[in-house]
Parts: C-alpha cells; sequence; structure tokens
C-alpha cells in the first residue's frame, strides 16, 4: 500500500557527511510523519530524527547539532543531512512514516528496507 524506498548511504570518514532521502510513494492517503532510524546488528531499533507533516523535529540526543532532517510534502520525501559523522554512527538507517493508506480507515508504521551507512576512523 505504500513503499518507502532509500537512497545515499554508503562510506565516509570520519569527520565527513552524508544525505539520505527516502521517497513514500503508492496508495497514499495522509502522511503523518516520516523519519528516520537505525540499527546495528543485535541491538534495538533506535530513532535518529523524525518530523510531521507540519515540520514538527525530533532528534536523539546523539545526533543533535550534527544531523538535519527535512521533508517535502508535496513529494511525499524526507531527507536527513548528516554532518561531523562519527564511527559510532555506523548502521543501517530505516526509512519510516506512519501513513494512511488509501481506502483504509487507521494509520500504520511502514519502513523501508534500509540502508548502510559506514564511518571510517
Amino acid at each position: 500500500q505504500v513503499q518507502l524506498v532509500e537512497s545515499g548511504g554508503g562510506l565516509v570518514q570520519s569527520g565527513g557527511s552524508l544525505r539520505l532521502s527516502c521517497a513514500a510513494s503508492g496508495s497514499i492517503l495522509r502522511i503523518r510523519a516520516m523519519g528516520w532510524f537505525r540499527q546495528a546488528p543485535d541491538n534495538q531499533r533506535e530513532l535518529v530524527a523524525t518530523i510531521t507533516s507540519g515540520g514538527i523535529t525530533d532528534y536523539a540526543d546523539s545526533v543533535k547539532g550534527r544531523f538535519t532532517i527535512s521533508r517535502d510534502n508535496a513529494k511525499n520525501t524526507v531527507y536527513v543531512q548528516m554532518n561531523s559523522l562519527k564511527p559510532e554512527d555506523t548502521d543501517v538507517y530505516y526509512c519510516w512514516c506512519i501513513a494512511q493508506a488509501m481506502g483504509t480507515m487507521t494509520s500504520r508504521n511502514y519502513w523501508g528496507q534500509g540502508t548502510q551507512v559506514t564511518v571510517s576512523s
């Protein structure tokens, strides 16, 4: 019903920057919020940053001041600009949204397939 496709991951040196993008497509009625989570092997998935349709943002303490989330509502796309990257930012990054698909009565969570971000020291 709703598909999320991420792009922009890769390998970068410590102190470098990357920009992740995620586009939502499908039978979308409305998207309430979008964002990014990350997960390392054997770890729980943790919040990186989220943004509502009204532009309210939330960040993990570990990325505040370094990452900036933004959103293009017309394109159903969310971005995260990641600066001053550290080796501990190495993870698989997952795009997320909470959306209501056409023909349904409620919103639900949707996830992308993940994109690897590796920061070398």
